[in-house]
């Protein structure tokens, strides 16, 4: 009864306009593509879909909680195009919506591009590891990437950039810092470099170090003090207001080998704790020749339940590769016949794990489409990126796609 009220309270709440179609984005149309099949899909249990609605209801139209969500891959989500489009699509369905940037890494300064939605700079000497590596020389976190320094001199910057490029549009605030990382030689640690140069001592907690500004910022400098060697797995950036949070997680060339290879990846889902995972590992798996359905449905299985240690009642959702092709030798660019296997793979995962599945290799028009895509402008020479253009495109599918399932949510309650 008390559900069916609340439920009746926020329809109330909700403007009229807002029922039927009007949450999507507007998105131009293109006939090469199927995006009348733009939706989520369940064939297993959805009920964590249920409370992730629910407590979306308390963000939109009470003000109150925190929605974080997670989104993991390979260079699609390192190049922050897509995440950063969801993330603005999200933080428009009402103001002041500022959870927090989430967490955040310094890619400048291992020496690879940079998400859009915060800039990164660096001085010193940092060393470098990546868990697209054979054999990873430093222990990994949840980023897959981690910065090593012993030089008093060496320091990194974040500063967080508007939510839209228009000038007048907010960036994102926090007066908390989380320093993600460990001391693996001697008692090396973070401390935040303020205005005027003096430093903040940071509180150690589990795998983190804990900086309360003494004001609220859109940019942090981190340095390192003591004796021997720091390294720096990824920094989280937070504040005390309700809202919605999207951190992407991504590496260059990533696989679900690669996840492997983070052993502290646990430890940094517990500080991020999403409420929904995005996962959209597969990209790189799907170029081997000898791609197995049943090894990398066993692979991703893995991390699924890595995921769901740390939060049961977590929500997941697949997103089937994008359509690709393959340069060979003397032929060119060939259509990747693995993007069906890998479809394939991904619906069945859905199943199994009781997640939703978005089904953009379908979308964007099945095999041989990406071709398509490039022609449009929407896909890059490689015929495996998207160029940014298509990267906005296929996050305001998305979005759309989500915002249909919390509509029903809604419709249900009405």
């Amino acid at each position: 009864m008390r559900r069916s009220l609340t439920y009746s309270l926020l329809f109330l709440l909700l403007p009229a306009t807002l029922w039927g179609q009007s949450l999507r984005k507007a998105v131009p149309e293109y006939d090469f593509a199927r995006f009348e099949k733009n939706r989520i899909g369940f064939q297993g249990d959805s009920s964590a879909f249920e409370r992730l609605f629910e407590k979306m209801d308390s963000v939109l139209f009470l003000g109150k909680g925190n929605l974080r969500i997670m989104h993991i891959g390979g260079s699609h989500v390192q190049a922050g195009t897509l995440t950063r489009q969801l993330r603005n699509d999200l933080l428009s369905l009402r103001t002041a919506l500022d959870g927090g940037r989430g967490l955040v890494f310094p890619f400048s300064a291992a020496h690879t591009n940079n998400p859009s939605s915060f800039t990164t700079s660096y001085e010193g000497s940092w060393k470098v590891t990546k868990n697209v590596q054979r054999e990873p020389d430093h222990r990994l976190g949840l980023t897959g990437i981690s910065l090593s320094a012993s030089d008093d001199k060496a320091s990194v910057m974040v500063t967080t950039v508007a939510r839209d490029p228009k000038p007048q549009d907010p960036t994102f605030r926090f007066n908390e810092v989380k320093v993600l990382g460990y001391s693996s030689a001697g008692e090396r640690v973070p401390v935040v470099v303020l205005a005027k140069g003096d430093t903040l001592q940071g509180c150690r907690a589990d795998s983190c170090w804990s900086f309360g500004l003494p004001a609220f910022a859109d940019s942090v400098k981190i340095a390192t003090k003591g004796q021997g060697e720091f390294t720096l797995t990824g920094i989280f950036l937070d504040n005390p207001f309700p809202g919605i949070s999207v951190t992407g997680i991504g590496v260059n060339g990533a696989s679900l080998g690669s996840y492997s290879k983070c052993p502290d990846l646990m430890n940094d889902l517990r500080l991020v704790n999403p409420d929904l995972v995005i996962l959209a590992v597969g990209i790189n798996d799907a170029t081997a020749a000898n791609f197995s359905v049943d090894d990398f449905v066993a692979r991703y299985k893995v991390l699924v339940s890595q995921i769901r240690s740390v939060n049961p009642d977590c929500a997941l959702l697949f997103v089937s590769n994008n359509d690709s092709f393959r340069r060979i030798r003397r032929k060119g660019y060939v259509v990747n016949s693995n993007g069906k296997l890998a479809e394939q793979s991904f619906l069945r995962l859905g199943k199994d794990c009781d997640a939703g599945v978005w089904d953009l290799f379908d979308i964007m028009g099945g095999l041989g489409s990406m071709r398509k895509w490039e022609e449009a402008g929407l896909a890059k020479r490689d015929k495996i990126h998207f160029t940014e253009k298509g990267y906005e495109l296929v996050g305001d599918l998305l979005f759309n796609a989500l915002m249909d399932k919390y509509v029903e949510h809604l419709k249900k309650g009405k």
